[in-house]
């Protein structure tokens, strides 16, 4: 397309050519001129030739809440229509008079009654143009306006003032960023990058900046996904298009209310930031008088509800157009706001040195004979001058009296409106700026993985420093293992999470796997080495190949603690959870409670419902999946997928809806009538647990131990003690330590049976706690400061 100052020409209809929305717009706003192919043109006059006459007398009416702009744009997607229809009685006719109505200058699109045939009524009544012409208009403003108003509103933070804390947010890795959320904040960054005013005053408006305008344009792309496919498709699914077009645009329309909203608040705050009182009353004057108001922001946005609902879809998306040119208004009002707040003083002190202001001299307070330079933010600064350079020569060079003021207002609030024929420069020079910042060209993390900030690692070399502070009070000593092991010392010995290991490819004949935790590990090392007894620390990273979600990644840090060797009975089960216990204690995160459950006793409920051995350890890991599904999703897998009768998966869930206080679910376990002690292993667990509850009640850590059933840890590996530690406070992160008896785990790798326990501390959810208590901690003093 030709630059904005020009009048280029679109054509339509050719082959292997579609309607783009920014060309409709051209179209549509008078800064284009539109051609059908010579080639479609004779195709329509070759197809139609020998077809029947035209056979209905039709009127071309245009809906009448259309603007002339909505008009031409429904004319232009009519005439695309036209000339790619494939139907044989579609004449030249229609396509010319439709070519020659809008390059016309007229403001008048009027046509006589006209003859047609069936196949170009058809066209006419069920091509669903009117939509999809609005449809255009929203797509290409909307793109325009996630970009201007990220500019705009970064003039507004240095006017403020403002914190810009809400914008380090980062891609967290972990497969729940919001994407467009983190790319607004990275574009405000690069806008405000080098500016002195930001960073001192907390704002709301601005910490909602990420959020509202990452929305948007997360909608817009679908917007412009849907307009592509509307303008340049056929007639066939006519019918459903309003309720598509309905149910695309009205999120749009609910994104473009919000972040207007907040563009209408932060200009009213900048008003109260212009220097000068008389500049501020008037400013403020006009405001009140030219500015989109609160309450006819309100109505307008309930009436695009009402018309959606009621399906007049006609009215509807014209009325979000008007939503979306009040919005226009309102981000133009946050840039003259912050313009003048931020420039107002400089070029009030141009105009008391005598500039000629609406015939007389302006007289203004001047508070300083010298005046400390702003230094604006490199993305701000160019914009801020690209506005000076528009009022140049609109006037005189100060801002004083309202006439003058009111020209300038009406000079930007056309600069910053898609229609404007410098709006594009504008535009485009935004997008240098933000697309300038060289982190756009650097390779990404994976997903899954993290970098971390020298504060984060600050917090984190303390809580591993305190880590192994208790680990060694304890006795352990310190190991490490390669990060690869052999993979069939890995396989076999996960059950269904074997899948989420990570292989490697064959560099020489043997066949390797990125470790998936540190305990087999440390077992194969024990075997190897033929060590009876040891207690050992390891605090290394782990990798799984699983979905990344909210605390879960690929690649990430565990603390291990195990004791290997024969030992007191229980006494080393009890001595893993007492340092838990004491761990999370000292790492002083808030409430937590630790799950205990004895993987015998599993089986012995799963025996006495019925279950068949071979079955225990694949339901035992439906079983574990209790803390983040409903009992009825995992009875549904149980049944449906792992082929349980209803029957045996409704006598689980009786079982594993039993937790409470150690002590006494003990003792309601054993009771006479317990189907538990019908079955020896039962009986023995039941038997370890008595032990291991007692000596934490006299150690005074039982009150953090829950006693709870449906514990199962899915894990083949485990042959006793199960145990999870869950952080209950507002940080939603899952378990945060885990571990248990495993005493077959040593004699895989080698003659001996060597009996071991131990426990893992999930480092990188317990850091996700103390960031966030640091980052409540440090704006709590920057509150009361």
């Amino acid at each position: 397309m030709a630059e904005r100052g020009e009048i280029s020409v679109i054509t339509l209809g050719g082959k292997g050519i579609s309607l783009s929305p920014s060309s409709l717009y051209a179209v549509a706003t008078g800064l284009a001129q539109v051609r059908a192919d010579s080639s479609a043109l004779d195709r329509l006059a070759s197809s139609s030739s020998n077809q029947r006459p035209p056979s209905v007398n039709h009127e071309i009416t245009l809906p009448k809440t259309f603007t002339i702009v909505e008009s031409r744009a429904f004319l232009t997607v009519l005439l695309n229509k036209l000339l790619l229809s494939a139907s044989p009685g579609i004449r030249t006719v229609l396509p010319v008079r439709f070519s020659e109505a809008l390059n016309s200058r007229s403001q008048a699109l009027e046509f006589e009654p006209l003859d047609v045939t069936q196949e170009e009524l058809y066209v006419l009544e069920k091509s669903s143009s009117a939509l999809y012409g609005v449809f255009a208009i929203l797509d290409h403003e909307s793109a325009a306006l996630s970009v201007v108003s990220d500019a705009v509103a970064a003039i507004s933070c240095e006017a403020a003032r403002a914190d810009l804390a809400a914008f380090n947010s980062v891609d967290s890795g972990d497969g729940f960023s919001a994407k467009e959320e983190v790319v607004v904040a990275s574009d405000m960054k690069v806008l405000l990058n080098g500016s002195k005013l930001v960073g001192k005053v907390e704002s709301l408006s601005v910490s909602k900046i990420p959020k509202l305008h990452g929305c948007l344009r997360k909608i817009a792309k679908l917007v412009h996904t849907e307009t592509r496919i509307g303008l340049n498709s056929g007639v066939a699914v006519a019918n459903a298009e309003g309720p598509l077009v309905h149910t695309v645009l009205s999120p749009l329309a609910s994104a473009l209310y919000y972040l207007g909203e907040c563009s209408l608040n932060r200009a009213k705050s900048n008003l109260d930031l212009v220097g000068s009182d008389d500049l501020r009353s008037s400013l403020g004057s006009l405001f009140e008088r030219k500015c989109v108001s609160s309450e006819s922001f309100s109505n307008a946005f309930e009436l695009v509800s009402e018309l959606g609902c009621k399906k007049e879809y006609e009215k509807f998306v014209h009325e979000v157009n008007v939503l979306l040119g009040m919005v226009w208004k309102i981000v133009a009002w946050e840039a003259i706001t912050g313009f003048i707040a931020l420039e107002g003083v400089e070029w009030n002190e141009k105009s008391e040195k005598g500039v000629e202001v609406n015939g007389g001299n302006v007289k203004v307070e001047r508070k300083s004979e010298k005046k400390k330079k702003v230094v604006l933010g490199k993305g701000t600064g160019v914009i801020v001058q690209l506005i000076k350079d528009r009022l140049q020569g609109k006037g005189v060079g100060g801002i004083g009296g309202s006439g003058l003021l009111e020209i300038w207002v009406g000079e930007l609030l056309l600069f910053l409106h898609p229609k404007d024929r410098e709006f594009d420069g504008l535009l485009q020079r935004v997008r240098e700026i933000v697309e300038s910042n060289e982190s756009r060209r650097l390779p990404k993390l994976p997903k899954g993985t993290r970098d971390f900030s020298k504060e984060q690692m600050t917090i984190r070399k303390g809580a591993f420093s305190l880590i192994e502070g208790v680990f060694e009070k304890h006795g352990a000593m310190a190991l490490d293992t390669p990060v690869f092991e052999l993979r069939e010392t890995l396989m076999g010995k996960y059950g269904e999470d074997s899948k989420l290991i990570y292989d490697l490819a064959d560099q020489g004949g043997e066949l390797c796997s990125l470790r998936y935790d540190l305990t087999v590990p440390f077992a194969r090392y024990v075997a190897m080495n033929g060590i009876t007894s040891f207690k050992r620390y390891q605090i290394a990273k782990v990798y799984r190949r699983d979905n990344p979600s909210k605390g879960r990644y690929r690649e990430f840090y565990q603390c291990d603690f195990d004791i290997a060797g024969q030992h007191v009975k229980m006494g080393p089960d009890f001595e893993v959870v007492k340092i838990l216990a004491e761990l999370l204690d000292k790492l002083n995160i808030g409430d937590y409670e630790i799950k205990l459950n004895h993987r015998k006793l599993l089986d012995g409920m799963l025996d006495i419902c019925g279950v068949p051995p071979e079955k225990f350890r694949t339901i035992c890991s439906s079983i574990d999946k209790l803390d983040k599904q409903s009992f009825e999703q995992i009875k549904k897998e149980m049944v449906e997928e792992k082929g349980l009768t209803v029957e045996t998966a409704d006598k689980i869930g009786t079982f594993v809806k039993e937790r409470g206080p150690p002590l006494e679910l003990l003792s309601k376990l054993k009771r006479e009538d317990s189907k538990f002690l019908e079955h020896e292993g039962s009986v023995n667990a039941l038997n370890d647990l008595d032990i291991l509850f007692k000596a934490l009640d006299k150690s005074k850590c039982i009150d953090k131990v829950v006693f709870d059933l449906s514990l199962a840890r899915g894990l083949d590996y485990y042959t006793g003690v199960i145990f999870e530690a869950i952080f209950k406070g507002g940080t939603q992160v899952g378990s945060i330590a885990a571990g248990g008896r495993y005493d077959n785990l040593i004699g895989m790798f080698g003659t001996k049976q060597v009996p071991a326990v131990g426990v893992s501390l999930g480092i990188e959810r317990v850091f996700a706690i103390m960031e966030q208590l640091h980052k409540d901690h440090s704006q709590q003093r920057r509150r009361k400061s």
